[in-house]
């Protein structure tokens, strides 16, 4: 079998496995990746993901396994951040032939956006949240209680208000329909504003930890916890809890969003045992070619022999829900989406309210200026992403969106 990844290396780093074959990588993008393997704790070599692309500290898409260290940064702020898709028993001749209504009671259902200027409420968080807000924040509280003991900083943030609401940028709620033109719901969001708040904290925490060494590091942003130490233990503990939180934000979203689909849609439909809910951006203890490690996905999602994952184009392109194949070169991973080509302040330049409505032709969506950062155009191509990871994941089905809702 032929190779399936590409190799980049440099004196004093470990090697990087690149499943890029026929995608473009940006020159920085691959800068930031070497810097990144000349850390001293990572175990083996780097995985680096299709649609990898720079990011802040560390590069979205890439797999990063250590061995007696993490890097906060690496993470992120988003922790936790990933997808949720439910099959139901709908098909296309089921949705109304006019979708705006159906955006409208998924709009209502779940806040989404932000208000930005703090005399005026936060549309994207709930002025008073619902009873089944507060039943999932019940088995979130105690934990949340002991991580504000030690860090009462966290307390003043958007966290049970945030519970079950979208957020912005490329967060968004879609109706698709798969290659049977069967009708599923899928839904890309994070940790919100309490993992951000957790994120940031202790990215500053390493920074400061590492003061009289951070010159040394080839980047700021790369500082770390050693295992064993104070933070570090708190840090792991505090990232766990916002990785729960996550999961049950994309709960209480698929509930109230499928809610909304059977108040349009009156015939009665089932939901299949095919949901999927995966993260893409978190850490997590695994045990790899023999050895217990930490691997932090930043932008990239499990594949183990058999485990189902979401893999979503860009507004507009088609999504996959697909097979992971169990690629241990890759540390059982795959792509988290397409991976952007530029800046979403590049794409605001680039193009036009007019080009934003043709490559949405086709999805009952927003096709204002607020989304132009979101244009497929600013994406990588999607089919040139899956050919690229052909030994880390087996497509099942191929989605594409009738309705998007977007923050």
């Amino acid at each position: 079998m032929t190779q399936q990844y590409e190799l980049l290396t440099a004196l004093s780093t470990t090697p990087i496995k690149m499943w890029t074959k026929g995608v473009p990588v940006e020159g920085e993008a691959k800068q930031q990746l070497l810097k990144t393997a000349s850390m001293p704790f990572i175990f083996k070599h780097l995985a680096v993901m299709p649609d990898v692309h720079l990011g802040k500290g560390s590069t979205i898409g890439s797999v990063i396994p250590t061995r007696g260290a993490i890097i906060p940064a690496a993470v992120g702020v988003d922790i936790g951040c990933g997808m949720i898709a439910v099959r139901t028993s709908l098909t296309a001749s089921d949705l109304p032939d006019n979708l705006a209504g159906l955006r409208s009671a998924i709009e209502q259902a779940v806040p989404h956006g932000r208000t930005v200027g703090r005399a005026q409420r936060d549309k994207g968080a709930w002025s008073h949240t619902p009873q089944d807000v507060d039943a999932h924040w019940a088995h979130l509280a105690p934990r949340f209680k002991k991580l504000t003991d030690k860090y009462p900083q966290l307390q003043k943030t958007n966290n049970h208000q945030h519970l079950g609401t979208l957020g912005t940028g490329n967060h968004f709620i879609e109706v698709c329909l798969d290659e049977q033109q069967r009708v599923w719901v899928m839904l890309h969001s994070g940790s919100r504003g309490v993992g951000n708040a957790i994120g940031s904290l202790f990215i500053a925490l390493a920074q400061k930890d590492m003061q009289r060494h951070i010159s040394n590091l080839p980047d700021r942003d790369l500082a770390y916890f050693e295992e064993g130490s104070k933070h570090f233990n708190d840090y792991m503990e505090a990232v766990s809890w916002a990785q729960d939180y996550a999961h049950h934000n994309r709960e209480v979203m698929m509930n109230r969003v499928l809610a909304a689909l059977s108040k349009i849609i009156t015939k009665p439909f089932a939901t299949q045992q095919e949901a999927v809910n995966c993260h893409h951006n978190y850490v997590q203890k695994e045990t790899h070619f023999g050895e217990s490690v930490l691997v932090t996905r930043k932008g990239a999602v499990s594949a183990q022999k058999g485990q189902m994952g979401i893999i979503p184009g860009s507004m507009g392109a088609k999504s996959f829900i697909v097979r992971g194949l169990g690629n241990e070169e890759s540390f059982c991973s795959c792509s988290h989406g397409a991976g952007r080509t530029m800046s979403r302040s590049a794409a605001k330049k680039r193009f036009t309210v007019d080009d934003q409505i043709r490559a949405t032709a086709h999805v009952e969506c927003r096709k204002d200026s607020d989304v132009i950062d979101e244009i497929p155009m600013a994406y990588k191509d999607i089919d040139a992403v899956m050919a690229a990871q052909s030994s880390l994941v087996e497509i099942v089905h191929t989605l594409r969106q009738v309705v998007c809702v977007k923050g």
